[in-house]
């Protein structure tokens, strides 16, 4: 199958950027001839300053990645195009060109961005909906994309503008959610349940499961404040039990949370920074834990499977996709989001019963085994592009039993 791949880039690397290249790497090693279409924030940094000027008009639409993709489809004729992200130098001016020319389109939603400006409906450290009850208007009053007005103008702007021209739900025939919670979220917000399928998000390579109980708890993932950081150290504030916890990540709160442990004498927490992907895994295998207390929907999670993969149990805030994931007292505990002593309650229990939380990190390895490889995710994404195509993948059936 000849496929065509699109992706703007952020300029911090993300969960995004992970998960299309996962798929890429997938897609090449079972065969298909892949096409690329890519783009990055980063360029703006290049950027003349007329075109600077003129980046909100781009944002709503690109006529040159318009015409850049045009010129893609009429000289390799690519079965379908998977679109990954639009935002911001690629806009959604693409998706009426692969009408046009009759080219399938498989859009992944891998945030809220086509609902809410943020893309994470938070706001003042609290979920929010407004946008979806009220209006864009919402959005640039509470200048919730960056703390600018003019910026999340040109994002409600563009949102507003493709709605009404109906390319969302024209020429996009088929939709992927990593979650059913994100599925629900916008068929809620009127997409055509029909066109929305869920195929969560994977692992891989596989990290294997770890051996013994682990020696600490851990936190790994971007230091920012929707990530429920400060809910987790004030936390481990509160707990009497020697716990220690290790922070692996980066973001734009590190400096601040580092102050925050010190002024407040957190002990036992240590900030590891940035780590590869090998050690990361590898300081999860040796975790008695995994805590994911996130203030925000998540439309998965990433790192909640990568613990699965490696055998270690998630504590989880209850809210979004994370609740989908983790079974409460099954492969992890839930606890209450934003709640500081719920967290410390369910870590001090986990911390004092390692016989039940081994129990649950090799429960969390099967659910991995079961639903978070690169094999069975592949069969999942081919039964999407039979769908997409209209055709039937005998192998990829093969491959789902």
């Amino acid at each position: 199958m000849k496929v065509l791949l699109v992706h703007n880039s952020y300029r911090q690397r993300g969960g995004e950027d992970s998960v299309f290249e996962q798929e890429r790497s997938m897609l090449e090693r079972a065969g298909h001839q892949l096409l690329i279409y890519r783009h990055s924030n980063s360029e703006i940094d290049s950027f003349s300053p007329l075109a600077r000027l003129l980046l909100p008009i781009n944002t709503v639409w690109s006529s040159g990645a318009r015409s850049e993709l045009a010129a893609m489809l009429d000289t390799h004729s690519p079965d379908l195009v998977h679109v990954h992200n639009t935002f911001v130098l690629i806009s959604p001016s693409i998706y009426s060109v692969c009408r046009e020319k009759k080219v399938p389109v498989v859009q992944t939603l891998h945030n809220f961005r086509w609902l809410c400006p943020s893309a994470i409906f938070y706001r003042d450290g609290k979920v929010c909906e407004d946008c979806v009850t009220g209006g864009l208007v919402n959005s640039v009053r509470h200048a919730c994309y960056r703390g600018s007005k003019p910026a999340t103008a040109a994002i409600a702007l563009t949102l507003a503008t493709h709605r009404h021209l109906g390319t969302f739900h024209d020429s996009i025939g088929t939709y992927i959610t990593p979650s059913a919670f994100a599925r629900d979220k916008f068929i809620a917000s009127g997409f055509p349940a029909e066109k929305i399928v869920v195929k969560p998000n994977f692992v891989d390579p596989d990290p294997g499961p770890r051996d013994g109980v682990g020696a600490y708890a851990l936190f790994a993932g971007r230091l920012s404040a929707e990530k429920g950081l400060y809910v987790l150290l004030r936390a481990w504030e509160m707990l009497s039990a020697h716990v220690p916890l290790q922070i692996i990540g980066d973001g734009p709160e590190r400096h601040a949370l580092e102050a925050f442990v010190r002024r407040r004498n957190i002990p036992n927490v240590t900030f590891r920074g940035a780590l590869s992907r090998h050690d990361t895994f590898t300081a999860m295998k040796g975790a008695r834990f995994v805590v994911v207390p996130s203030t925000v929907y998540e439309t998965f999670g990433l790192v909640i499977a990568e613990a699965m993969a490696c055998g270690a149990p998630v504590l989880c805030s209850r809210l979004g996709a994370m609740q989908e994931l983790v079974a409460d007292h099954d492969t992890g505990l839930h606890f209450t989001a934003g709640d500081a002593h719920d967290l410390a309650t369910k870590a001090a229990w986990a911390w004092n019963h390692p016989p039940e939380i081994s129990v649950m990190g090799r429960t969390a390895r099967r659910e991995f085994e079961k639903r978070y490889t690169s094999r069975r995710n592949y069969a999942q994404l081919m039964e999407i592009y039979d769908r997409a195509l209209g055709r039937n993948l005998h192998a990829a059936a093969a491959l789902a039993s």
